[in-house]
């Protein structure tokens, strides 16, 4: 008996960037999955707090969403953080997976 249908089931060989780093107040510590899954959107995931995330250009700029997803405590904290991932991410342009 069939329990669910596949949706995916892909390998590859991903390349990741572990990055350890401190601003004014904060210590970060992420691991950045870079793949072709999910239309290139790098997986960002906190080593501290094991939350992750998806991240694009268009995220960065949102300071809030930033600030939500990482838990993060001030807007200037965020700020910090998207000034790193647009340095450390790439800036191709993402389709939309949904319409």
């Amino acid at each position: 008996m069939e329990l669910f249908d596949k949706l995916y089931d892909e390998q590859e060989k991903a390349g990741v960037r572990f990055v350890g780093f401190t601003t004014k107040n904060v210590r970060y510590d992420f691991g950045i999955v870079y793949t072709n899954m999910f239309f290139g959107k790098p997986l960002v995931v906190c080593m501290q707090t094991g939350r992750s995330t998806l991240l694009d250009p268009k995220d960065i700029e949102n300071l809030e969403y930033l600030q939500k997803v990482f838990r993060i405590d001030t807007l200037e904290e965020a700020s910090d953080l998207a000034e790193f991932f647009s340095e450390a991410l790439p800036t191709s342009p993402f389709e939309t997976q949904y319409e």
